[in-house]
């Protein structure tokens, strides 16, 4: 009959990993837990749902219409007369 108690006995001095000590085994850990971390983030936002963090209050037409119209007059493509005339229009 086998001795269970012999067999894991550390009879030849290198341990229980043999001639590999494990020397890499802290690279695997760190992977592993990035990808733990990974997989939580992603569990986590997929929960929560999209976030609008970057994003501005939804803008008027008309005041990106203005932008372009002072671009235009800044440029000198239109003269001040017309920029004050379409400027009018889009009060």
């Amino acid at each position: 009959m086998i001795d269970a108690v012999g067999l894991l006995a550390d009879t030849d001095g290198r341990g229980h990993m043999g001639d590999w000590d494990g020397g890499w085994m802290w690279l695997w850990a760190v992977v592993m837990m990035a990808l733990f971390v990974v997989l939580v983030v992603w569990v986590v936002r997929t929960i929560v749902g999209p976030t609008d963090t970057g994003k501005t209050a939804p803008r008027d037409p008309a005041d990106r219409a203005r932008e372009i119209l002072a671009e235009r007059y800044a440029k000198g493509e239109i003269s001040t007369d017309e920029y004050r005339e379409r400027f009018d229009e889009l009060k």
